[in-house]
């Protein structure tokens, strides 16, 4: 074999590793997709991991807070801030003037939903069924709806993802109701924010901590039923 030949070999051999090179990193630079980083309404969609909140297998369980001990010790400084997501279609003035593409959040709390002043004719059908049901935005219904607003509310506008951390949504609720709502506060009540009936205690839980009854210290007298509420 001569020179010349072997370098013609040699030279298509190189040739074809750099297109097969090339073929493996240039395609996917120019095809690369990037998520949006807000949706057609201009909500800001906020990335939700594989595993869901606590990323295991699916969407940690999102147990209601006790109101009446989460608002007595929310960051309502925090909650102003975790607003800033919802500003670019909502207002907070006190006029009560919708935003560039939703409803004022002035007031918010305590309002029948869908009947936010220079709006009405904009909200879903979903949202007016759902405030004819619902009667008032309270803090329980702000709380879930901000979870997921589709998902609370199936055929709602408001496509926004949804604030996933709890304590998030604790803060907004409480910054919100400094916005001329003022919703009185109830009284604590952890029971309210325990494990549904039949779920599986934490381990380690003591019986107390997963809703079983104490037993009596020894020598106590058994309390005297109390009269059923009627």
């Amino acid at each position: 074999m001569s020179d010349l030949t072997f370098n013609k070999i040699a030279g298509a051999g190189l040739a074809t590793a750099l297109v097969i090179a090339g073929l493996a990193v240039v395609p996917p630079m120019i095809f690369e997709k990037h998520p949006p980083a807000k949706d057609h309404f201009g909500y800001a969609i906020e990335p939700v991991s594989a595993g869901g909140e606590g990323g295991g297998g699916g969407e940690a369980a999102d147990t209601p807070p006790d109101w009446g001990t989460v608002l007595k010790t929310a960051d309502v400084a925090a909650g102003q801030a975790v607003s800033d997501k919802c500003k670019s279609c909502h207002s907070f003035d006190p006029g009560g003037a919708p935003g560039p593409s939703a409803p004022s959040l002035y007031g918010v709390l305590g309002r029948a939903p869908g009947s936010s002043a220079g709006f009405a004719a904009n909200y879903s059908p979903a949202m007016k069924a759902f405030g004819a049901k619902a009667g008032k935005w309270d803090f329980e219904h702000v709380y879930e709806f901000l979870h997921g607003p589709q998902k609370y509310i199936d055929g709602t506008k408001m496509t926004f993802i949804g604030i996933k951390g709890a304590q998030d949504r604790v803060n907004l609720i409480a910054y919100l109701n400094t916005l001329g709502s003022n919703l009185p506060i109830p009284a604590p009540n952890p029971v309210a924010a325990a494990p549904a009936a039949g779920a599986t205690p934490a381990a380690g839980a003591t019986p107390a901590a997963a809703g079983a009854s104490a037993a009596p210290a020894a020598g106590a007298t058994p309390a005297a039923a109390a009269p059923a509420k009627k």
